[in-house]
């Protein structure tokens, strides 16, 4: 046996470690830094301005030795080692903790990662080439910092081709960040200060399944979303939106578009997303004139709220729709043809819950046949 390794085995015994971690290429340089360890060795990490160059300096302590060990290359040193700011649990060696640390600037990412969290902190700007080491990255948190659009480098996440979840929400961005890796599958970008999102700003991310733009001041969505061809969640609810975006995609089964000031819904919208579950239009400013006969006429939708517009009548929907909400309307009847266009034993709607609360119906002007049409109802609210 190499004596390098007889060496590393007695001190792995003595220091609790187990061997397993390392493979036979590392055990010259996991001996080396174990040295190094016990004669004191830093880490200093230089924060990075455009102005200044490198972005990085490593230094070390001169050994006591009359013959000093020769320093590693900056970007080569210990690539599995962790910052000094951070926190990377052995039991989990390709996580960093960095949150809740009051940082103002990005530490060192090394290549091992794959899960890095800086939500939290105090950081403005994300400089060019920040996680150009750590390509293996696939979750990325950077939500409750203070990044702004015009601090972050242009191609920051460019070469992150495995990111699957990016969380930049509670930032100062103005605009969408990117472009972004194909592989992105969760976008949580709610709670910050972009106002329009281009028809091309999301383009090729047909892996997005969640897109998280909520508390935002966005007035225009184009057709950014008719691409994104895996996506089941949408939530850009709490926006200044007048208009929905230009076409759904096909994948979709959730779609939250309360709070804004939309007043219009296209005929037959929903119907080229037939896999659509869930739908809430909450206080927007929906009348019965802005909609058509079928617009939620949709056999998939399960889940329809609509409360809180200017509506007077009761849109028709579908008889699959299972919990309608309408309250805080200006509805003043009660149209049964609105649930069932025919009403005998056979044909039935399979409504469960009916809010009509905080309208300007009175309980005596439900029809006598809506027992029979809504034979399913457990909750109905006027």
């Amino acid at each position: 046996m190499p004596w390098a390794t007889t060496l590393i085995l007695v001190l792995a015994g003595l220091c609790g470690s187990s061997l397993g971690q390392y493979n036979e290429e590392e055990d010259l340089a996991w001996l080396q830094y174990y040295l190094r360890q016990s004669r004191v060795s830093s880490y200093n990490y230089v924060p990075y301005y455009e102005e200044e160059s490198p972005a990085y300096a490593y230094s070390y302590p001169s050994a006591t030795d009359t013959e000093p060990e020769p320093e590693p290359e900056p970007q080569q040193a210990a690539p599995w080692r962790c910052p000094q700011e951070c926190d990377c649990p052995p039991n989990f060696s390709s996580a960093m903790y960095c949150d809740t640390r009051n940082l103002r600037y990005l530490p060192f990412v090394p290549s091992r990662m794959k899960y890095v969290y800086f939500q939290n902190n105090l950081i403005t700007s994300v400089q060019e080439g920040a996680f150009d080491n750590a390509t293996e990255l696939e979750w990325l948190a950077l939500h409750n910092n203070q990044i702004g659009s015009e601090k972050m480098g242009k191609r920051v996440f460019g070469k992150l081709q495995r990111l699957e979840r990016l969380y930049m929400n509670n930032n100062n961005l103005t605009r969408l960040p990117g472009p972004l890796p194909r592989s992105l599958r969760e976008l949580h970008l709610s709670y910050n200060h972009i106002s329009k999102v281009p028809s091309n700003a999301l383009e090729g991310l047909e892996n997005l399944t969640a897109l998280y733009l909520s508390h935002n001041f966005i007035f225009e969505m184009g057709a950014s979303l008719k691409g994104l061809k895996s996506l089941i969640l949408a939530d850009l609810s709490y926006n200044n939106l007048r208009k929905v975006p230009d076409g759904l995609p096909a994948s979709l089964e959730q779609l939250y578009l309360e709070y804004n000031y939309i007043n219009a819904i296209p005929d037959d919208y929903f119907q080229v997303s037939p896999r659509l579950l869930y739908v809430r239009m909450s206080h927007n400013s929906l009348t019965n004139q802005g909609l058509s006969s079928n617009t939620f006429n949709s056999s998939s939708i399960l889940e329809l709220d609509l409360s809180y517009n200017r509506l007077q009548k009761i849109p028709r929907v579908n008889t699959n729709l299972e919990n309608l909400y309408l309250q805080g309307n200006q509805i003043n009847e009660f149209s049964i043809s609105s649930f069932c266009s025919v009403v005998d034993v056979m044909n039935y709607s399979r409504l469960q819950v009916l809010r009509l609360d905080g309208n300007a119906i009175k309980r005596n002007a439900v029809p006598p046949d809506a027992p029979l049409c809504l034979r399913r109802a457990t909750v109905i609210e006027i």
